[in-house]
């Protein structure tokens, strides 16, 4: 063997002991860290972050961290969406509410650093969690919903795109995504499909009916 080989296989054991020294201290701290690709599906979570979520480390491998925990504000996520998608490499802070295991309404703050061997690569996400506290469930729904945020979700529970929604509703597009936002960020929905879920749950649609309305309407 030559030096030059002896030299790169020294390098690799190297690499190697502080590869498992790593993975050693991220187990062990105490905060709740992941490790997420650039759209939030983890990739690597540990303990303490697997413990805030009632399951294991390995079940949380390729779930969406904006699934596990809701953000409070939904232009949050899109801000930082846009950001990532120019490359920026701002540390980015989003507030979020979940509930524990043990069923309480906990709230606090997701802080995502991008993180890459180069500038040029597509860059990971080291995510660490920041518990602030319980509290009453962080969906504070009101007990009713305007007429037109109703007739929206009504809406898209029977299927119709933001362009039908606008002409049914003679909102413009813009308008009907803004009633969307106001109502995603006031029950902490990450997603349409939750949204209409939680109409459903929540009463603002009836039950049983098709085309959907709403409750108010029966």
């Amino acid at each position: 063997m030559s030096w030059q080989e002896a030299l790169v296989d020294a390098d690799r054991l190297e690499a190697v002991v502080w590869r498992n020294r790593a993975l050693t201290l991220f187990d062990r701290v105490t905060v709740p860290v992941a490790v997420c690709d650039v759209y939030g599906a983890v990739l690597l979570a540990n303990p303490a972050m697997a413990a805030e979520c009632g399951t294991t480390p390995g079940r949380l491998r390729g779930r969406d961290v904006l699934e596990l925990f809701s953000p409070r504000e939904a232009t949050q996520v899109e801000r930082i969406a846009q950001a990532l998608r120019l490359r920026h490499r701002s540390r980015y802070q989003v507030s979020v509410c979940w509930r524990a295991p043990g069923g309480a309404e906990r709230y606090g703050e997701l802080t995502a650093d991008p993180v890459s061997d180069t500038v040029e690569d597509t860059p990971a996400l080291l995510v660490m969690l920041r518990v602030q506290g319980e509290r009453e469930p962080c969906a504070q729904t009101p007990v009713r919903v305007t007429p037109m945020e109703a007739r929206i979700l009504a809406l898209l529970a029977g299927g119709a795109t933001t362009a039908r929604a606008a002409r049914e509703t003679g909102l413009t597009s813009d308008g009907v995504t803004y009633h969307l936002r106001r109502l995603s960020a006031r029950w902490g929905a990450t997603n349409r499909t939750e949204l209409v879920a939680r109409a459903y749950a929540l009463g603002v649609l009836a039950p049983g009916v098709w085309p959907p309305a709403p409750a108010e309407a029966e």
